[in-house]
Parts: structure tokens; C-alpha cells; sequence
């Protein structure tokens, strides 16, 4: 066994034959290394661009969308890239600028419906109009009532010193909450903003009900949360009391 092993002592004791190796192997691993680094850098990728000039506030179909393949290190360098069509399709380009022609799509300039600031007056039925009701942090509960909700409107009355209370409204859609600069609160998570106002697409008459109410002393139309099963049933809009609707209105004068 002993002189089988021999020969190696004797190649190893060699210190220029043992400098060689470990410069041959040093060589090794730096092209070794330099190979993967290059692979990882031209890893191509399919993404999605705009084959044309996208304006600002205009919904993305299919067609505006063409694909390049960039490397793989660019998008994981940059992690604000859009990779997918899912990401862009029936979405909006930002209310603030349009989107170049060849351009990458970024996600600071792709909204969701909802976050369009003038999303409560796009695709509204017609006889249907946007009513805005004055809210704060405490009647949205800390910004806990979200678009897509279905709530109650109560109605609150002080006359003659005694206080009125009934479910005025029942089962409203939330269409936006939105904060004093017009822009739309999603989650108090998201959004960090405070809730000024909430928008509703009701009928002309129910419009026209709710904002003479906003002219009668001591009367506060309060939002009333429900649970899920509330909003998943998505029950018909209606006045729900005739002698709140009759208070508000024998205190407006009609004008033909």
C-alpha cells in the first residue's frame, strides 16, 4: 500500500508542481464563477411594454400591450417591473402622467379602478347620481367601512328637544371613501389617510331625498356597518321610513 501511495508524496512535495495546482484551480473557479455570473445576467425574461403611447387615466386592454425579454437581474433589481398581463389588463394608467410609447409598465403608474380619483363618476347608470356624505375617522369606524360595502343610513333629529333616531336608508352601497384631497382610501393600511367624505350611485330621488336632508337643522345621517353576509347578499337601495322621509321633506320647500 505503501508503494502504491509513494509517487503522490513524492508529487506533492514538489512545491512547484503543488503552486501550479493551486494556480490552476484558482483559475478555475474565477471562470467558474465569472461563467455564472454571466448566465444569471443574460437569464432573459418576457415582459410586458406599451406598443403605443398610453394617456394618463385610460383603462389598459390587451392590445396596448406588446413583450420583451430583458435579463432576469434587472427585474430582480428593480422590484417596481410588471411581469405579467394579469397586472395590467381592465387596469388604468396613473391620473398624473401617461405612459411613453416602449416604455416598461411600472407600479407606482398602474391603479386599480378604485383608486382613480374620479372612480364614483365612471360608468354611473343613467337616472343615477353621486351623493357625498360628509364622514370622519369615528363614523367610518377608523376607516373600517370600505368601497363595496353595503350599509345602513340612519337619520338623527333633535326637535323640540327630543331626539328622532330610524333607519332612513337600508342596504346602500359604498361606491369610494375618499380624504379631503379627493383621493381614495382603500384600508386605513394602505392609504394612511383620514375619511372626509363617502360616495354613494343612488337614484335620482334618493339623491335629491339626501341632500335636502344636508339643509334641515339637527339632522345627521349616520353609517350603519353590517357583516359580511350583508354585503354578499347585496339587497335592493331603499327608503326604509316614510315619516323620516315626510320630516325632511315638510321642512323643504318645494320649487316646480
Amino acid at each position: 500500500m505503501s508503494n502504491i501511495l509513494t509517487p503522490f508524496k513524492k508529487f506533492f512535495k514538489n512545491k512547484n508542481t503543488v503552486t501550479i495546482m493551486c494556480i490552476f484551480l484558482g483559475v478555475l473557479t474565477l471562470v467558474i464563477g465569472y461563467n455564472y455570473r454571466v448566465s444569471i445576467a443574460t437569464d432573459l425574461v418576457s415582459v410586458p411594454y406599451a406598443l403605443k403611447e398610453i394617456p394618463k387615466k385610460t383603462q389598459i386592454t390587451k392590445d396596448m400591450i406588446g413583450h420583451v425579454k430583458v435579463p432576469a437581474s434587472l427585474i430582480s433589481a428593480a422590484d417596481n417591473i410588471i411581469t405579467s398581463d394579469q397586472e395590467l389588463i381592465n387596469y388604468y394608467s396613473s391620473y398624473s402622467t401617461s405612459i411613453p410609447a416602449k416604455s416598461l409598465f411600472y407600479k407606482e403608474v398602474i391603479l386599480e379602478e378604485q383608486e382613480m380619483p374620479d372612480y364614483a363618476f365612471m360608468s354611473m347608470q343613467d337616472g343615477y347620481t353621486v351623493y357625498s356624505l360628509k364622514v370622519n375617522n369615528n363614523s367610518t369606524y377608523s376607516n373600517r367601512l370600505r368601497p363595496g360595502d353595503y350599509i345602513d343610513l340612519y337619520m338623527q333629529a333633535k326637535d323640540n328637544g327630543k331626539v328622532i333616531m330610524g333607519l332612513l336608508v337600508k342596504s346602500i352601497r359604498i361606491k369610494a371613501v375618499k380624504d379631503s384631497g379627493g383621493n381614495s382610501l382603500l384600508e386605513n393600511t394602505i392609504s394612511g389617510g383620514t375619511p372626509a367624505a363617502m360616495l354613494f350611485e343612488v337614484e335620482d330621488s334618493l339623491f335629491d331625498l339626501l341632500k335636502k336632508s344636508e339643509y334641515v337643522s339637527d339632522v345627521e345621517i349616520i353609517p350603519v356597518p353590517r357583516n359580511a353576509n350583508y354585503t354578499k347578499e347585496e339587497g335592493a337601495t331603499m327608503v326604509s321610513s316614510s315619516e323620516l322621509t315626510s320630516y325632511i321633506l315638510n321642512k323643504c320647500a318645494n320649487i316646480d
